[in-house]
């Protein structure tokens, strides 16, 4: 068994007349959950809503520190940081009303690009820090009161992040596809944060060695899919969960069913709420498969 701990599996990152065939396939690969992450109000909702229509989906919501840009009720491929604080009232609402369905609030964090934020060192770059840890907090806070993980993004701010989760004592933390320092992932480690492995890690010498260097009881799995598949530029998808196991297997030299096993406990671990929405599943799936195979009633006394 296998989980996919961080994916944007839903409309309109894929179309939804794909998804039940690349539920299958990853579902044929071992992968037994995806946690889907949203990054706006309008993608909580589809993510709770494809949820509740495919088994192997299990919902987060949070507000993601980027947002797109959009006028006259048109979005843009171009994105920005999120402007002020009042922009994740309307998603902590949306989880606190929700957080039954949910497995995690995210995906939330802190983006400090150069293209996010600004100018280094102007006046505007550090509002836009200021008012994205802001919101990280409020979110973070809001998980701890819901007994839920958070699901994290943290370019270009890795260690501001952690900083962050050991300050407002995050319950639970998933720093997925880190791209910071090993130091400052160790330090995470230390407090208690999970990191995930995307398959991009085939071409990136930065996650292997942060694979090399951090514990396997503090690795789990991810796709990011649609994005950080094995060949740059191409559609990336869960099934390709399998690259990020193998590799991490050839890293660690061990085999890639003990990674599989460490990995899924430590998402069980993780977040608490997967196991029993897991077993749920399956038990749908048993009844399912036991009336199928009953026969019919009227059939039997017929004969």
């Amino acid at each position: 068994m296998i989980i996919d701990c961080h994916s944007h599996f839903y409309t309109p990152q894929f179309s939804r007349a794909d998804i039940p065939g690349l539920a299958a396939a990853a579902r044929h690969a071992g992968v037994q959950a995806i946690v889907t992450v949203p990054e706006s109000l309008q993608d909580c909702e589809a993510v709770l809503q494809l949820a509740r229509e495919e088994p192997i989906v299990q919902a987060c919501a949070g507000l993601h520190p980027v947002q797109p840009i959009h006028a006259d009720g048109q979005f843009y491929s171009s994105c920005r940081s999120v402007q002020d604080v009042s922009e994740v009232s309307p998603v902590l609402a949306f989880i606190r009303k929700h957080a039954s369905e949910l497995v995690a609030v995210g995906e939330v964090g802190l983006d400090f690009s150069p293209h996010v934020v600004g100018k280094v060192h102007s006046e505007e770059e550090q509002r836009l820090r200021d008012v994205q840890r802001e919101v990280f907090k409020q979110q973070i806070q809001l998980a701890n009161e819901l007994g839920l993980p958070v699901n994290v993004h943290s370019r270009s701010a890795g260690h501001y992040a952690i900083d962050t989760l050991i300050e407002c004592n995050a319950g639970g933390a998933l720093l997925h596809a880190f791209d910071g320092k090993l130091g400052h992932a160790l330090r995470g480690a230390a407090a208690g944060f999970y990191f995930s492995v995307p398959p991009s890690i085939v071409r990136s010498p930065q996650k292997q060695k942060l694979v090399k260097g951090l514990p396997l009881d503090r690795l789990v799995l991810e796709t990011d899919a649609p994005a950080l598949g094995p060949d740059k530029g191409s559609v990336n998808v869960p099934a390709n969960i399998t690259v990020s196991c193998a590799e991490v297997a050839k890293i660690k030299g061990v085999s890639a069913e003990e990674v599989a096993a460490v990995t899924t406990n430590n998402a069980l671990t993780l977040f608490p709420k997967l196991q029993q929405r897991l077993a749920t599943v399956a038990a749908a799936a048993a009844a399912k498969g036991a009336a199928c195979e009953a026969p019919d009633a009227e059939a039997t006394a017929a004969s």
